[in-house]
């Protein structure tokens, strides 16, 4: 979960940039205090499905956008732009998964261990 926050902040912070909002601004545009668009940004808090509905609206994206990883490159064929997205989703998905796999695997290791004679 904390690599699909660290991509939701930083997406947000880099879009705020690109429409040229200060935190200040977008708190405003989205109805949320400055400080809250300041916790999102620094990946201290989770969002709603409300506020991401208004995060997206000020920042002229679809709520899926906000979880894809923006592409810095010049790229002109819209389908292969898509697919560099969507395969960094998907090393960003594998390794936060692979992550709580091991994590899940050490905790039962530990669980049967200790239950053993």
């Amino acid at each position: 979960m904390a690599l699909i926050k660290e991509l939701l902040a930083l997406n947000i912070k880099m879009l705020r940039k690109k429409w040229g909002f200060s935190q200040e601004k977008l708190a405003e545009a989205t109805n949320l205090s400055a400080q809250s668009i300041s916790d999102i940004e620094g990946c201290r808090t989770w969002v709603s499905d409300k506020t991401l509905e208004r995060l997206a609206k000020a920042l002229k994206v679809d709520i899926f956008q906000l979880f894809i990883p923006l592409y810095e490159g010049n790229r002109d064929d819209p389908e292969l732009l898509l697919y560099d997205r969507l395969m960094k989703l998907r090393t960003v998905m594998k390794e936060d998964i692979d992550k709580r796999l091991d994590q899940f695997y050490l905790s039962e290791k530990t669980t049967i261990s200790q239950t053993l004679p």
